[in-house]
């Protein structure tokens, strides 16, 4: 006979996304449970960057960014074409002026860590197996195997699913992806490094090669140094539009013993196989709340379309889903608070629909058939106010209003981009 847990609220998923809408919700007074299947730390593959917009989402949870693990980046530095170009962040004032670099086998630890510090009641080892729900169809909570072997039952009126790629409990409600969104796949692999140690910049290459074809990849490639004297090296990109997949583990062999010799990014130095993954992308369920169910993070296809990022988008999402909740369950279930719930997707509808929306666009129409190759051509990588541009676009650090000239073209083009149909 199964166990059974009430809480307000039940969150599937310890990642940043899941933790960090435990962590919102606790600290609003919810009683929150959260489950996660493995034990941490634990492993995800990942670039283990994040740009300024989700390092303000680590200072809004209260994170030391400071404490060791961290590691800075002051910008990016752009490969293409035998050409190189350091862009540093921008420095407006409306976001950070630095990136971080952190392994996901620790920061998600530390995030759950943060969860049940701020009061959320953690359960790990706990696979959610079933959607438990009402005689209308609304979910109510979830069984799940817990670490002991046996079942329980968690019930809540509210569920978030952050679940990851999977999305294993919208898919068990009959919640399908939307199939027009990019679904991209990412390799990559670890190395013990010491050539790019005191190296301030993420170095990125929008001139990868596929292995077998010699076509551009349909993505970028990156190599990203941590705080533990190790790199993450890697590969991300969208099916090509003519050429269908890529083999991403092969071309990732291929261009790094094109890298820099003194780099010693060989077999003697890998920490790890390569580790692949699948990137949902586009805000691919929509919209994000029904019957009682918030999706959130992969599970909702969060990662943006211009450039594979993911975790600063699913714990601004964290923040906005769990404002949401705790407001709803002020008011009794019932319309009035349906009609709170709903908040949830006009809001994300209203920071990014229309970003999300050119960036689907974008990667169906020139990723995938081109790469990122030709925005990085001798013209734009000479051109100061074009690189500030493109670097404001693809990392979403443009603000509202806006702060100079470059801001508010960027505002200027995404209003006159339709939102994403609901």
């Amino acid at each position: 006979m199964a166990d059974r847990q009430d809480a307000q609220v039940v969150v599937i998923g310890a990642g940043p996304a899941g933790s960090a809408a435990a962590a919102h919700l606790a600290r609003a007074g919810v009683d929150v449970l959260l489950l996660e299947k493995d034990v941490f730390p634990r492993d995800k593959v990942c670039g283990d960057g994040l740009t300024p917009r989700g390092v303000q989402q680590l200072l809004r949870l209260g994170i030391d960014v400071t404490a060791p693990g961290w590691r800075r980046s002051r910008g990016m530095r752009l490969h293409c074409s035998g050409r190189q170009l350091d862009v540093d962040w921008p420095a407006l004032g409306g976001y950070p002026d630095f990136g971080l670099t952190r392994t996901r086998h620790d920061f998600d630890h530390l995030l759950a860590g943060h969860a049940q510090a701020a009061g959320a009641r953690l359960h790990t080892g706990t696979k959610v197996t079933t959607p438990l729900t009402d005689a209308t169809g609304r979910i109510t909570g979830v069984t799940a195997v817990t670490a002991d072997g046996g079942t329980a039952d968690f019930r809540a009126p509210l569920v978030i699913a952050a679940d990851g790629a999977s999305a294993r409990t919208a898919l068990a409600l009959g919640w399908q992806r939307d199939p027009r969104s990019p679904m991209a796949t990412a390799v990559r692999r670890y190395y013990r490094n010491q050539a790019l140690a005191d190296d301030e910049y993420l170095q990125l290459w929008a001139d990868v090669r596929c292995a077998g074809t010699g076509h551009d990849l349909p993505g970028y490639g990156w190599v990203f140094p941590l705080a533990d004297g190790r790199v993450n090296v890697g590969l991300g990109g969208v099916p090509h539009r003519r050429h269908g997949a890529t083999d991403l583990r092969a071309t990732l062999r291929e261009w790094v013993d094109q890298l820099p010799a003194h780099w010693e990014l060989d077999e003697r130095h890998a920490e790890d196989p390569p580790r692949s993954a699948a990137l949902p992308m586009g805000l691919n369920r929509r919209p994000q709340y029904r019957q009682g169910l918030l999706v959130l993070g992969d599970s909702a296809g969060m990662i943006s379309p211009w450039n594979g990022e993911g975790i600063a988008q699913a714990m601004e999402a964290a923040e906005v889903a769990a404002e949401t909740v705790a407001l709803a369950l002020t008011r009794p279930p019932g319309p009035r608070r349906e009609q709170a719930l709903r908040h949830y997707p006009a809001e994300l509808d209203h920071r990014w629909g229309r970003y999300y929306r050119l960036g689907n666009a974008v990667a169906a129409q020139v990723f995938s058939r081109v790469g990122y190759r030709p925005l990085l051509s001798r013209r734009i990588m000479t051109s100061p106010t074009t690189v500030d541009l493109l670097t404001r676009l693809f990392s979403q650090a443009t603000t509202a209003p806006a702060q100079d000239g470059v801001d508010s073209v960027l505002n200027t083009v995404l209003r006159l981009v339709p939102r994403l149909h609901r």
